[in-house]
C-alpha cells in the first residue's frame, strides 16, 4: 500500500466515524424527543386529582356516589378522592388547610366562618331536608316533651337550628322547657339507638332511617313534620374556598359538570342510583333501596343544584343571636353561583336534557 492510499483510508475512517456519531446524535435525540413527546402526551391524560370531604354517610350524598362510581369525574378530567370528614371546625379547617377543595356539608359551616373573615362559599347543594321529629314510644303527644332532652348532632349545624325552631313553633323555649343534647352522631340512624336507650328523648330523623327503625320493629312516636310546619332546610351544601373558584375555575367547573350530570343520570337510570346506594351504603333491602331512591333522588335532588339562598337566609337569621358578625347580612354575601350560572348559560343542562331527557 503507497503511502497516499494509507493516508486516503485513514480519511475514509474518520469520515465513517463522524458520519456514524452523527446517525448516533440523531438517534438519541429522536429518542429523546420521543420520550418527551410521550411523557407530555401521558401526564395530559392524568386527571387532576381533587380531593373532595362530606359529612356523614347518608342517602343525601348520592350524586356523590354516582359521579365516582359511574366514571363521571373522570369524564370531565378529574381523579376525586371522596372522604368523610365530621361537620363542623374539623370540616372548614380541611377546606381552609387546602387538605379537601371542595366541602360537603351543612352551610352553616360555611357562612360562620365566611362571616368572621374566612374566604369560603356555597357553590351547590344537596336538596332540601326532610326532617321528622321522632320521640321515644313512651312519648305519645307533643305537650309530653316539656322537660325531656332532644338530641342533636353537633353544636352549629343545621339539624340543631331546625330542631330549635321546631321546638319553638310547638310552644317550648329550648334550653328552659327542654334539654337540647349534643350526640354528635350526623346520622338520625344512631341518633335513634341512643334515643331508644333512654340517653335522649326525641331527635329529627329522615325519612330513610325512619323506614329502616319500621323494618327492625323499632317502635317511635312521630311528632311533627318539619317541611309540614314550614321548617325548611338544605339536606346539605357544597362549599369551596373562593381562591379555589377563581384561580382554578378548570377543575372547580369539571367537579360540578360532573356532579349535576350525576343527578340527570341518577333521576334518568334508577339502576344506576341503586348500584351506589347498595355499593356506599352497603344497603341489599329492596324495600328501603326504594325509600332511598324516591327520597334523596326523585324528591330531593333538584336538577340544578343552585345554593338554596331562602333557606341560607333563614339560618343567618338564626344564627345571628350567637354570631354578632352575621348581623344584616344576605345569602347572597356568602354564596357562588358563578358557575353554575355559566353552565346554564353555555347550555350544559340543555345538552344533559337531551341526553337524559329531563326537562328542568
Amino acid at each position: 500500500m503507497t503511502l497516499c492510499e494509507a493516508h486516503e483510508n485513514r480519511a475514509i475512517g474518520r469520515l465513517q466515524k463522524a458520519l456514524m456519531m452523527f446517525v448516533v446524535r440523531q438517534m438519541l435525540n429522536l429518542c429523546v424527543w420521543a420520550v418527551v413527546f410521550w411523557s407530555s402526551h401521558v401526564f395530559a391524560q392524568q386527571p387532576d386529582t381533587l380531593n373532595v370531604s362530606y359529612a356523614s354517610v347518608t342517602g343525601s350524598r348520592i350524586p356523590l356516589w354516582i359521579a365516582k362510581d359511574a366514571g363521571l369525574f373522570e369524564k370531565y378530567g378529574l381523579n376525586v378522592n371522596l372522604v368523610v370528614i365530621a361537620a363542623g371546625n374539623a370540616a372548614i379547617g380541611a377546606l381552609s388547610g387546602g387538605d379537601v377543595e371542595v366541602l360537603g356539608a351543612p352551610g352553616t359551616t360555611t357562612m360562620v366562618s365566611a362571616a368572621k373573615g374566612l374566604p369560603v362559599a356555597i357553590i351547590g347543594t344537596f336538596g332540601p331536608g326532610a326532617w321528622k321529629l321522632a320521640a321515644h314510644p313512651s312519648i305519645t303527644s307533643i305537650q309530653e316533651l316539656r322537660g325531656k332532652t332532644v338530641g342533636i348532632s353537633r353544636p352549629g349545624t343545621t339539624i340543631e337550628f331546625a330542631t330549635r325552631r321546631a321546638l319553638v313553633k310547638l310552644g317550648f323555649t329550648p334550653g328552659k322547657d327542654i334539654n337540647i343534647l349534643a350526640t354528635g352522631l350526623a346520622e338520625s340512624n344512631k341518633r335513634i339507638m341512643v334515643m331508644l336507650q333512654g340517653k335522649i328523648d326525641a331527635t329529627l330523623v329522615s325519612p330513610d332511617n325512619l323506614f329502616e327503625a319500621e323494618t327492625k320493629n323499632l317502635k317511635l312516636s312521630i311528632l311533627t313534620d318539619l317541611n309540614e310546619m314550614g321548617i325548611y332546610t338544605s339536606a346539605s351544601d357544597l362549599s369551596a374556598k373562593r381562591d379555589f373558584l377563581k384561580n382554578q375555575r378548570q377543575r372547580a367547573r369539571a367537579f360540578m359538570m360532573a356532579y349535576c350530570e350525576a343527578i340527570w343520570l341518577g333521576k334518568s337510570n334508577k339502576s344506576v342510583a341503586l348500584a351506589s346506594f347498595r355499593k356506599q351504603m352497603r344497603e341489599n333491602d329492596p324495600r328501603r333501596l326504594e325509600v332511598l331512591y324516591k327520597n334523596y333522588v326523585v324528591d330531593a335532588l333538584p336538577l340544578k343544584p343552585f345554593p338554596m339562598e331562602e333557606v341560607i337566609q333563614t339560618e343567618i337569621e338564626n344564627l345571628t343571636p350567637t354570631v354578632p358578625e352575621l348581623r344584616g347580612k344576605r345569602a347572597a354575601e356568602f354564596v357562588d353561583k358563578t358557575i353554575l350560572t355559566e353552565l346554564e348559560r353555555e347550555g350544559f343542562f340543555t345538552t344533559l336534557s337531551n341526553k337524559y331527557g329531563k326537562t328542568p
